[in-house]
């Protein structure tokens, strides 16, 4: 009886958490293509490139592309070691809105993308600022759309989630879970709600008035923050200014990482510099890391188990904590199942939720440990945090 009530317990706690985990990313507003306007003020789209050879031609092609009618394109080559600047001239050399940029040294104090973002920006004439990351590809009407949406909800910034190219197998198998697991970290309605302070950005694509960046600083106000994302929308909303993250999934993609090694390096750094600052959100993360490692591994055991008590004699209660184990796991696998669908990745990944969450819990375990170590993390060939 004391395992039955115990199995009956998880169940529900387990039904519970898995609707709560998956009820709790909510994005109203929504960017929908739109025609560009007969009144664009001129938008500078500011580029960083680091070693970026495999995605900047096809970034900046993608926004060359836009049928907005007013850009110029900055791309600040950071110091790039491999042909990133090559590609650059090449373009540049058949499109005259585009203006590639060696970027200088690092100085003191700096992080990376933040002084590169400050350099472009610097060189730029627009009204309106555009941020996009070197991964990222916009659809034709991008600009025209999010420019639109802007000025219908009167954002100053304007920011949104782009879609989410998956195409290896670890890729497939950990981002679903990851983009979950951010979604708990921040609520768009609240970012939304001008009475709160809760600010987010996605560095992906953002979009701000030219006015309202200079008044907060730049980015010179937030140089030494590798989430300069985060970082800028803060100083945005925290100055009174209106801050608007929205769904931008048919307006452009991104293709973060594509394998294992570029993922564990990327989101133990995203994960580190969560933690770092704040004590209860680093033991939080561990926490969260322990409760993700022991899904993974008590899930499968915990039918294994109700099979083998049956089999022993269990009778009725282990045939009911058998059932209760099937149904979660049922629940489980039909929600990640819609998960999938929606990240446009087929839906049997579900079944590698247990492998996902592992890797997960792992990357999680691996950050903190960096907080604590102070080892600090690395990215793209530089040292951040280490003490």
């Amino acid at each position: 009886m004391p395992y039955f009530i115990v199995s009956t317990i998880l169940f529900i706690g387990g039904i519970v958490i898995i609707y709560w985990l998956h009820n709790q990313y909510h994005l109203d507003i929504v960017v929908e293509p739109t025609r560009p306007p007969s009144h664009a003020s001129l938008i500078s789209v500011c580029i960083p490139a680091r070693n970026e050879e495999r995605n900047i031609r096809a970034c900046v092609e993608s926004v060359l592309a836009q049928d907005y009618p007013n850009i110029e394109v900055i791309v600040l080559d950071d110091r790039s070691t491999d042909a990133t600047f090559s590609i650059l001239t090449d373009l540049a050399s058949r499109d005259s809105r585009l203006r590639p940029i060696s970027g200088s040294d690092l100085p003191e104090g700096w992080a990376g993308k933040p002084h590169a973002l400050h350099q472009a920006s610097a060189s730029a004439r627009g009204e309106w600022l555009c941020f996009i990351d070197a991964d990222t590809f916009l659809s034709p009407s991008a600009l025209s759309s999010c420019y639109a949406k802007a000025l219908e909800t009167g954002a100053d910034m304007f920011t949104i989630m782009t879609f989410q190219v998956l195409g290896s197998f670890w890729e497939k198998t950990v981002m679903p879970l990851v983009m979950t697991a951010l979604s708990v970290g921040f609520s768009p309605r609240k970012v939304n709600n001008p009475k709160r302070k809760d600010a987010i950005a996605n560095g992906q694509f953002i979009l701000i008035k030219r006015s309202v960046y200079d008044a907060i600083g730049g980015h010179a106000s937030v140089k030494d923050s590798i989430v300069e994302d985060k970082a800028i929308s803060q100083q945005v909303k925290w100055n009174g200014y209106r801050l608007v993250v929205a769904d931008g999934m048919k307006a452009a993609r991104t293709r973060m990482y594509t394998s294992l090694p570029e993922m564990w390096e990327g989101w133990t750094k995203n994960i580190y510099l969560g933690l770092r600052d704040q004590a209860a959100l680093l033991w939080l993360g561990v926490f969260g890391a322990f409760l993700a490692i022991m899904a993974a591994l008590f899930l499968p055991l915990w039918l294994l188990l109700g099979v083998v008590w049956y089999i022993k004699g269990g009778e009725w209660m282990a045939l009911a904590v058998t059932g209760e184990a099937l149904a979660l796991w049922a629940y489980l696998i039909a929600t990640r199942a819609r998960v999938a669908a929606k990240m446009n990745i087929p839906r049997w990944y579900a079944l590698t939720t247990p492998l996902g969450a592992a890797v997960f819990g792992a990357m999680m375990l691996a950050s903190a440990w960096k907080v604590v170590s102070r080892k600090g993390v690395a990215w793209k060939g530089r040292v951040y945090g280490s003490r």
